[in-house]
């Protein structure tokens, strides 16, 4: 090593090393703390005293241990996706409005079809209770069940047997309608009132049976009520029957229009049939809907109250009723989008005939936020489940179309209350002679949530709600009924060939209370910038810290440590090699090097050639000596070949 080189090392050995090169951690952690902008830190250092420095050591680990507590609190808030609500009013459309008739067809229109299944209907209620058209319901004798019969050979009664339990009767014993023979009844027995399977000894129950194709499975439901197992019996095989009547002859044999609207006013302005829209409902008719969206128009009402909403006087007409599948008589509406498919079955409001029901409605429009604050769906388009009406996505509307799906899938048709899924026919007896009992099957497994149509479909992100609020009043009253009635039955004189009755009529008003609705949105309570903005301020709070103090921290504790730690282990590993390896030649003697001099100041200049000279040997070392001169290097060396002579010395004797 050049004598420069060396005395550089040397003066960089004894300097103070500090910051990011310190050898220690310790060393490291004391320059940190001398000029670090975190005043607790500093404090530590420079503190006299041992309960002075305890103290700031407390304070400081106190202060991170709160910020450590607080941030971990925003990150848990953070990912908790809440929101905030921002509730807001505004003007607003008037819905769309869907009337109904609570009877779907008209009962002369559909007799014919019906015959078959009415008469042994009736001939079910005479046997299980006496019933006729002028005896009373007194249940008769068990001996004289099968007269009820009579002349008869039904098709429905021997497709699905109606059965009867009595209370004296032990086992699964149940008494067929037709032969009045007992029967043992094999298979499942689910009571329907309950959707619990259990068979009930303590009380008369009705129900019928529904088997598979090969009749190896079977199940009985049973009713508590006979009013509820007579329906629900007829209903099923109306279903049946009205699945095999084209849609143009079912629209023929409902009600029209003009049979069903008889007064209209809108906004305090007069309107009429052009005004809705036609729909059909299986299971409800024809169905008519106000301001649909015709022409992409879509009405407004100037002010709120129920002067200026809709007003509609309907004709109900009980006499066209049908007796077994209908218990009750008026009229159902529901409030719903323009976009949006009426659910008429699922959340329609009734409308009692000879009252005015006023809706007063205040409208929710919610808007959610998806994931990940929740599972909702934008428009559907994510859920592995096709929209069989072709309208705006809904949860119910999901639901039933799942259902649906699962019914084709597994039945081999559709069932007749829902839309039909592309390439799918309803179900009959013709086809699909096992249809009933796969659809009870299938629903009882959708009630149970095993088809998965709960778990894959989602709620709608933004929808809108009409909140309902229903008053009634007898209308017509007694003194305005006789001259009201009569105008009635004059203006509808074309249409109608009897006079009007009030229990045929219903009056319906549906109005906004106020012009003024309520929107409800989502919005993110917990963004990045909050997050940061949030940790600013715990650092700050109890640190005095920034972000460059952040960035400092991190470049200490982290970089520069774990730099430290490495450098360490990295020159232990190469000891621990050298060590390992054996050695190559024999030892070498040392060849004699500098050794550092303590007595040299590094504070001065660099010793020059004097000086160094008055410096005193270094310990332990031998200073070299000069050798001896020889002695021989000292004689003269003739000059001259020939001496001179008066130079040369005479001899001696």
């Amino acid at each position: 090593m050049a004598p420069g080189e060396k005395i550089k090392a040397q003066i960089k050995k004894n300097l103070p090393v500090t910051g990011p090169q310190a050898p220690t951690i310790k060393e490291l952690m004391r320059w940190y703390c001398l000029n670090t902008n975190t005043h607790g830190c500093r404090r530590i250092v420079v503190s006299r005293g041992r309960l002075r420095r305890l103290l700031w050591i407390l304070f400081t680990l106190t202060a991170v241990a709160l910020i450590f507590w607080q941030c971990a609190l925003l990150v848990l808030s953070f990912y908790t996706v809440s929101v905030s609500i921002k509730v807001h009013f505004q003007k607003l459309y008037f819905p769309a409005v869907t009337i109904c008739n609570i009877n779907p067809y008209k009962y002369s229109a559909v007799k014919d079809l019906l015959s078959d299944l009415e008469q042994e209907t009736r001939g079910a209620l005479k046997t299980l209770f006496g019933f006729s058209e002028i005896t009373s319901r007194k249940r008769r004798d068990a001996e004289s069940w099968h007269s009820s019969w009579e002349g008869m050979r039904p098709k429905f009664i021997n497709s699905v047997p109606l059965l009867f339990f009595s209370e004296d009767e032990t086992g699964k014993v149940a008494r067929d309608f037709f032969t009045g023979r007992k029967r043992r009844v094999s298979g499942t027995i689910i009571h329907k009132a309950s959707d619990i399977m259990h068979f009930q000894q303590s009380k008369q129950v009705v129900g019928f049976k529904l088997c598979s194709n090969d009749t190896s499975d079977c199940a009985t439901y049973t009713f508590s009520s006979g009013v509820n197992a007579i329906q629900e019996w007829y209903k099923l095989h109306y279903m049946n029957i009205m699945a095999q009547v084209p849609l143009e002859k079912k629209i023929n044999m409902s009600y029209s229009a003009e049979e069903l609207l008889v007064t209209c006013f809108f906004d305090g302005v007069s309107c009429d049939t052009r005004n809705f829209t036609l729909f059909h409902h299986p299971m409800h008719g024809n169905c008519y809907t106000f301001n649909s969206r015709v022409n992409d128009t879509v009405l407004s009402t100037s002010l709120g109250g129920s002067e200026y909403g809709l007003q509609v006087i309907l004709y109900i007409n009980e006499e066209e009723y049908n007796p077994f599948l209908v218990s009750s008589t008026g009229a159902k509406v529901i409030v719903h989008q323009q976009d949006e498919y009426p659910l008429i079955e699922d959340v329609g409001t009734e409308i009692e005939t000879a009252m005015a029901t006023s809706i007063g409605m205040h409208l929710t429009e919610s808007s959610k936020l998806s994931e990940p604050y929740s599972q909702c769906t934008e428009d559907g388009k994510d859920v592995p489940i096709t929209n069989i009406y072709n309208t705006s996505y809904s949860l119910q509307i999901c639901l039933h179309s799942c259902f649906q799906t699962k019914m084709v899938e597994k039945c081999g048709c559709a069932q007749y209350s829902q839309p039909l899924p592309k390439g799918a026919n309803y179900c009959n007896y013709q086809q699909h002679p096992n249809w009933m009992y796969c659809y009870y099957k299938l629903q009882q497994a959708f009630v149970r949530e095993e088809l998965g149509c709960q778990a894959v479909c989602r709620e709608a992100c933004s929808f809108k709600e009409w909140t309902l609020t229903t008053s009634l009043a007898q209308w017509p009253s007694e003194v305005s009924e006789k001259w009201l009635l009569s105008v009635l039955s004059w203006d509808q004189g074309q249409q109608m060939k009897k006079k009007l009755n009030k229990t045929d009529l219903a009056k319906l008003l549906i109005f906004y209370k106020d012009l003024n609705h309520r929107s409800v949105m989502e919005n993110p309570d917990n963004t990045i910038p909050n997050l940061l903005s949030n940790f600013g301020g715990q650092l700050g709070l109890w640190l005095s810290c920034s972000v460059v103090c952040v960035i400092e921290i991190f470049e200490v504790f982290f970089i520069d440590s774990l730099s430290i730690i490495t450098r360490r282990q990295w020159q232990k590993a190469k000891e621990w090699w050298a060590r390992r390896q054996p050695p190559s030649c024999p030892e070498a003697p040392p060849i004699p090097q500098g050794q550092d001099n303590p007595a040299l100041n590094i504070d001065e200049d660099p010793p020059t050639f004097m000086s160094a000279l008055s410096l005193p040997p270094a310990p332990r070392t031998q200073v070299p000596g000069t050798p001896p001169p020889r002695y021989n290097t000292l004689r003269l060396e003739k000059a001259f070949s020939n001496q001179l002579t008066d130079t040369q010395v005479p001899d001696e004797c």
